[in-house]
């Protein structure tokens, strides 16, 4: 029952975080398809270069609804069985937690939409962090907003929350060893995972870490927006008055 119940828990994570939102509105604002726009990426940073405030506010809300979503299902699904197997409802609730996490994660990166490929995984990674232990989540988000209100660089800013992941789980531990199991391993196990979200960023910002070192990382602004013919940044022309 449990195994059944982990693998309704990973396909449905997977098929929610497959739902690219970043991609659907460059196809409907644009008409063309963000992931051959400005840095090519479909994500947050990359929505706000070529289409602008708004659109990149729905979808990082959206990519971190994902996160939050999909560990809520997971729970669900644990609690169902709660009163049946108390002892199958711990084991469903951690490995399930862990699975629909690292699911919901790689649906976003390779989405089966959309010919799997994704973004980066750093909002939706947030909202699964969020979900989980909510404090270490605001922790590991007042860092990385610093990052990028220091550097300019969203892309600092998600390695620094990255890093500081696992460091505060293994700190602080959690929900998975405070109040459902006293097992070592699934304490352990939860370090792991988190070290295994951790890497999961940094690996899809290889090219980031690469511009960075060479000081040639693109800087965030506000005020820009990548035209769609040759995909170049370009001050918006400044608005004649009535």
């Amino acid at each position: 029952m449990m195994i059944f119940q982990l693998l309704v828990i990973a396909f449905v994570s997977y098929a929610l975080g497959s739902i690219n939102l970043s991609i659907i509105l460059s196809r409907l604002i644009k008409k063309q398809d963000i992931r051959e726009l400005g840095s090519k990426n479909a994500g947050t940073t990359n929505t706000l270069r070529v289409l602008g405030k708004w659109p990149a506010l729905l979808v990082l809300i959206w990519d971190i609804l994902k996160g939050v979503i999909a560990v809520l299902i997971a729970h669900a699904v644990a609690n169902a069985g709660k009163e049946a197997n108390p002892q199958e409802f711990v084991n469903v609730w951690c490995y399930g937690t862990m699975i629909a996490s690292i699911a919901v994660i790689l649906g976003h990166n390779f989405p089966v939409y959309f010919g799997f490929r994704g973004g980066k995984g750093v909002a939706t990674s947030l909202g699964v962090i969020l979900a989980i232990e909510w404090k270490i989540g605001l922790a590991c988000l007042a860092l990385g907003v610093a990052g990028i209100a220091f550097t300019q660089m969203v892309s600092v800013g998600s390695l620094l929350a990255a890093v500081l992941y696992p460091i505060l789980v293994f700190v602080m531990g959690g929900s998975f060893d405070t109040n459902f199991s006293s097992s070592s391993f699934i304490k352990y196990l939860y370090v792991g995972f988190a070290i295994l979200l951790s890497l999961s960023v940094i690996i899809r910002h290889k090219a980031n870490i690469k511009r960075i070192y060479e000081g040639k990382e693109n800087k965030i602004s506000f005020k820009k927006k990548v035209d769609v013919e040759d995909n170049t940044p370009k001050e918006e022309a400044p608005k004649s008055e009535e």
